[in-house]
């Protein structure tokens, strides 16, 4: 291929063998043993002479098919390109068709037939997998970005490109919290940011975050819930009463105080409403589309076709459902990603990495449930037990959720005491150390922050 040729002419030249590294020019990329003879030489040449390429003719005398051409015009990434683009056709021509092996001679036959009968009438959706990350690494080994990061000095306009574009709301968005304190300390919940909500066990973080995700539905996103213990009508339970309080279908008396309320979990999950709720329930579904801006998307471990449960699924449900925000519920249900570091934990840490990477590829807000460890509890004079947030070292399964975390959501709630507690241990724009008291009935639906100000007072019948 003469522009290989092309491109060794102008590095000798120029004197400039670092090219090959910046635009990522590797012998995999050159179509004959030439070729490859030359970029060893070269290569090896400025390895022994502190970076400096050999001259043409010495090149040429120790490479017989190295054909040099004088002041070539065409410039290092046009070059770059063209190699990188028949490198492309020739690794995949050789997937599709298979190869002579130089060595030997011999035919090696095509690995997308072989790899097929060896797993794809099996398993075709493995063999999809296999053959995408093979697609995959061509693409990558045949990138040409010679361009490192962004420069503060030459990318101005890059950055004001992307101001206007968050100015516009077309970059990021910022999902608002059903909580006005965590949008009073943070703002709300930003795109491409892994959010990480713990607390002990039975302790409201499905419940918590729920919230959070129909509160981001009614703002219009579209939320993906990969609900990892619960079946698919529990979860439905949940969504449909927590709705239904926020529209104040029912009355709910706490403490003297009428409240908002929704329709009674129990009764709605063993299909024991009355003639009149039963009506009322029905309507209240058939308005949902009209009532609901964005959308909710359920996986529940009862779906059948919830098979695969690890990263790659997610993105694939995620690009589906279009998802703005998603609930992973419990994080550590996922099918870890390969332990590479070969370290205790190490599986889960790995997943937790890419799952924060995900979430920056996607765009999207991902809620990562998880536990707190157990510690001891303590009550106060009346037998309540008294609610406490867990700490950031308390946070269990795996210890890099706290450092993949964007914000750490500490949650401890008793529905016997209609109460819950909601805190900040850790978060990237301040709110730190930061909590706030909540009411929390979940059986009807009300899980919210004590009203302030007047509308505390219209809570009352005077």
């Amino acid at each position: 291929m003469h522009h290989t040729q092309l491109l060794f002419s102008r590095i000798i030249d120029a004197n400039d063998v670092a090219v090959l590294s910046r635009y990522n020019i590797t012998e995999r990329d050159l179509p004959t043993e030439g070729d490859r003879q030359v970029f060893r030489f070269i290569t090896e040449y400025a390895d022994h002479n502190r970076g400096q390429a050999p001259s043409y003719a010495e090149v040429s005398a120790q490479c017989p098919e190295f054909i040099y051409s004088p002041q070539v015009g065409d410039s290092y990434e046009y070059l770059a390109r063209e190699i990188k683009k028949h490198s492309a056709q020739i690794q995949f021509m050789e997937l599709v068709n298979g190869k002579r092996d130089e060595k030997t001679g011999k035919e090696v036959p095509s690995p997308l037939v072989t790899k097929f009968e060896e797993i794809g009438y099996k398993d075709v959706f493995k063999y999809f997998e296999w053959l995408k990350e093979n697609i995959d690494s061509i693409i990558m080994n045949t990138n040409t970005s010679s361009k490192v990061g962004t420069d503060i000095k030459k990318d101005g306009e890059k950055f004001l490109a992307e101001y206007e574009r968050r100015k516009a709301g077309e970059s990021f968005r910022v999902w608002k919290s059903k909580f006005p304190f965590i949008n009073e300390q943070v703002g709300g919940y930003v795109s491409s940011n892994v959010y990480t909500v713990y607390g002990k066990s039975g302790r409201g973080k499905s419940v918590i975050t729920l919230e959070e995700g129909i509160e981001a539905a009614m703002q219009g996103a579209n939320v993906l819930i990969w609900a990892m213990e619960m079946g698919w009508f529990e979860v439905l339970v949940r969504i449909y009463v927590s709705i239904s309080a926020r529209q104040g279908l029912t009355t709910a008396n706490m403490n003297g105080i009428n409240l908002a309320a929704g329709f009674d979990s129990t009764e709605l999950r063993h299909g024991k409403l009355n003639e009149e709720f039963e009506a009322a329930f029905r309507v209240f579904v058939e308005c949902l589309n009209e009532d609901i801006p964005g959308n909710i998307t359920v996986r529940a471990v009862d779906d059948d076709d919830f098979n695969r449960r690890d990263l790659k699924a997610l993105e694939a449900d995620i690009l589906e459902t279009q998802a703005d925000v998603v609930i992973v519920d419990p994080f550590y249900y996922i099918d870890y990603e390969k332990n590479t570091s070969k370290t205790t934990g190490g599986d889960a840490a790995n997943t937790s990495m890419k799952l924060r990477r995900l979430a920056g590829k996607t765009q999207t807000v991902i809620f990562a449930i998880t536990q707190a460890d157990e510690t001891a509890e303590n009550e106060d004079d009346d037998g309540n037990r008294e609610l406490e947030l867990p700490q950031r070292k308390d946070v269990k399964k795996t210890k890099q959720l706290l450092e993949d975390a964007y914000l750490l959501i500490g949650v401890d709630t008793d529905y016997k005491q209609g109460r819950g507690l909601i805190g900040l241990n850790k978060g990237r724009d301040g709110g730190e150390g930061v909590n706030a008291e909540i009411i929390y009935i979940p059986q009807v639906g009300i899980v919210k922050e004590p009203e302030k100000g007047k509308a505390a007072v219209s809570q009352f019948d005077f």
